[in-house]
């Protein structure tokens, strides 16, 4: 049997790859500090063997020769990364370092968790620049050490299983739990601001195959639709007639987009539009509640 680890795989995004590589007949080991808070997920309902830990102690994580390490662990938003830019730093580049060690000691493919920041200035927030960070620090191992290392770059992530009342809830989720207790969605700015926005599916389907082939990347796998939309449109499809504007916030960006199409030429990977396929079965279960 493979065995595999998957750093955060209690978040939203690990959560559903450590079900899908256990379908699939991986060994899964998790590594998860549970800090997200109330909607952390039990590790005992996908099979996996929970070794708890913190990226941040890797040292404390026994050595073993995994076939793959799948890097997902991170604080994952850009607003929060605001409030606490020196936690946002320890986890996302401090861990990240570690975990880069551990999987050149233990000679595991890592595949790592980038984000569509990076094709924005880094400056903008604590976020952004911790995840340019850890990208050049993997480029950098892959270049100097001959680290087998793949980067995903993630596009606005969405689907079954996304935190819809914690900080680092996206904005589907803070919609979704705006809606359920009858309060106004909140919109930052005038709302034309355009987001690729990508199924968990599909993203799960994406660092798989990452994993699997031999494929290398010279930069980064773009996992995103290639589509985007306005906040104005998304809330458009809720057909929720409560909308509140407010002021922009720092660090938010007016667009994003995938910038090509490697995943797909090379790897065979085909993601498909299904936001307001999404947001209509919300809607439909919510009517029926």
């Amino acid at each position: 049997m493979k065995k595999v680890l998957v750093t955060g795989g209690c978040g939203f995004i690990g959560y559903a790859l450590s079900k899908k590589l256990i379908e699939k007949g991986y060994e899964v080991d998790i590594i998860d500090n549970l800090s997200i808070g109330k909607e952390a997920k039990s590790p005992k309902v996908i099979g996996a063997n929970f070794l708890g830990g913190d990226i941040r102690a890797m040292e404390n994580i026994k050595d073993e020769s995994y076939q793959y390490i799948f890097h997902l662990a991170a604080l994952s938003r850009i607003q929060p990364s605001f409030v606490s830019p020196h936690l946002t730093f320890a986890i996302n580049v401090d861990g990240t370092r570690k975990v880069v060690d551990y999987a050149l000691r233990n000679k595991s493919k890592l595949i790592y968790a980038g984000s569509s920041s990076r094709h924005h200035n880094p400056m903008l927030s604590p976020y952004a620049m911790t995840k340019h960070m850890g990208e050049e620090w993997i480029k950098m191992y892959k270049n100097v050490y001959e680290l087998n290392a793949e980067i995903a770059r993630f596009y606005n992530v969405y689907g079954p299983g996304e935190l819809v009342s914690s900080e680092m809830s996206a904005v589907i989720g803070i919609w979704r739990n705006a809606i359920s207790n009858g309060n106004p969605i909140i919109i930052h700015g005038d709302g034309e601001q355009r987001r690729d926005f990508t199924h968990v599916d599909d993203i799960i389907d994406g660092l798989i195959r990452i994993a699997e082939s031999d494929e290398k990347h010279e930069d980064a796998w773009e996992l995103g639709t290639g589509k985007n939309y306005s906040l104005n449109e998304v809330a458009d499809m809720f057909e929720y007639p409560n909308r509140k504007y407010v002021d922009d916030v720092k660090g938010n960006y007016r667009k994003t987009l995938r910038l090509n199409n490697d995943a797909i030429d090379r790897l065979g990977w085909q993601p498909t539009d299904k936001l307001k396929s999404y947001i209509d079965e919300i809607k439909l279960r919510n009517n029926r509640l």
